[in-house]
């Protein structure tokens, strides 16, 4: 038998309950391809099953509920209908020997009343208009200034995310991540520049994740901690977003993420846009104490030196997974990737989305 090109990346680890076969998990990626209805479709069930050999999927990004929408033909979780389409997928996965976790997201400001039920304002933290432009079955419109949630309405919002959860665990999913990065609702609270309240979900840094540390407990009430994961991206500037302490606001988080003791703690490294200041990724694992997944420009020389550094633990790929349905064998083997399409990522049918060649057909 060859041996694994990444012998490091190509070792088993435990998450949770479950035993991994290898350390190159797939990353959540919007392809804007769901149904009518936001509804999983064929296309989604053929797209997730190519990928299946990933040591675990974790979906796109999932909106909880109607309000928590912030792009067109984005799969929700929040309907029968919807429940039974992942159903399909998580079956599909499952034939194929492969875990799947559900990524749960409310976009929060980052939407449009087109998007909304009844053409309602997004929610956000604060009444703080983001720069840029929202994505609309219209085309491009300008973001509004959003509508500030009232304290009153959190448990309201913490049980979408709870029957999110519970929905997630009806269409047959292994687990969830809950989407806390890229400028969405649960970043937006964690960030000083998007979060200026002043009740108890304001303020202080504590006080700013207190809405993130009530959200883990309410999903880790349906699922048990262990098979709960977040995601955080302490220096992505994407959506408008900025912090004036990161080094500061993004450790205190991973700690308080760490006695919550989940499954694992998913960080982005990278800014989607602009550059990235340094940072100090170490001190973020170590304050969580848990299993760390990288992400971020990633390719397998790069994963195999932070495993076998002691830099993370599992790492998640992205546009590799995206253009390489069969990526865990051509980094088992050495094999060159396909490129990516940019302009095929977001929207269409199966071009640039289950027509990428493996290896076996090529």
């Amino acid at each position: 038998m060859t041996k694994p090109a990444f012998s490091h990346l190509f070792t088993p680890v435990r998450l949770g309950p479950l035993a991994l076969p290898h350390r190159a998990v797939m990353a959540p990626m919007t392809r804007n391809r769901a149904g009518p209805g936001n509804v999983p479709q064929d296309l989604n069930v053929t797209y997730y099953r190519q990928r299946a050999k990933g040591a675990l999927i974790l979906t796109e990004a999932t909106q909880i509920s109607p309000q928590g929408v912030g792009y067109p033909a984005t799969p929700g979780i929040h309907s029968a209908e919807q429940v039974a389409g992942w159903q399909r997928v998580t079956d599909a996965v499952h034939e194929e020997g492969g875990w799947i976790f559900l990524q749960l997201w409310h976009v929060g400001r980052i939407s449009h009343p087109s998007l909304q039920p009844d053409g309602a304002l997004p929610v956000a933290p604060s009444a703080i208009r983001p720069a840029g432009e929202a994505m609309t079955y219209e085309g491009l419109q300008p973001f509004v200034t959003p509508r500030e949630l009232v304290t009153e309405e959190i448990p309201g919002l913490l049980a979408q995310f709870e029957t999110a959860a519970r929905n997630a665990h009806r269409a047959g999913f292994d687990g969830v991540e809950i989407h806390a990065a890229n400028g969405y609702l649960l970043d937006q609270f964690l960030r000083d520049g998007t979060n200026r309240r002043t009740d108890r979900y304001g303020g202080s840094l504590m006080n700013r994740a207190r809405l993130l540390h009530d959200v883990v407990e309410a999903v880790a009430g349906v699922w048990g901690a262990d098979r709960v994961g977040v995601r955080l991206s302490p220096l992505n500037a994407f959506n408008d977003m900025q912090d004036s302490a990161p080094e500061t606001t993004f450790p205190a988080v991973a700690s308080m993420l760490g006695r919550q003791k989940l499954a694992y703690l998913h960080v982005v490294e990278v800014s989607l846009v602009g550059d990235v200041p340094p940072f100090d990724w170490p001190a973020m694992r170590e304050a969580f104490g848990g299993l760390y997944m990288a992400n971020g420009g990633y390719d397998g020389p790069k994963a195999e030196a932070a495993i076998a550094e002691g830099r993370a633990d599992l790492v998640s790929f992205a546009r590799p997974f995206l253009a390489n349905p069969d990526l865990v064998h051509r980094l088992e083997t050495g094999a060159a990737l396909n490129e990516p399409d940019p302009a095929t990522f977001y929207g269409g049918d199966a071009k640039g989305y289950t027509d990428y060649p493996t290896l076996a057909a090529s």
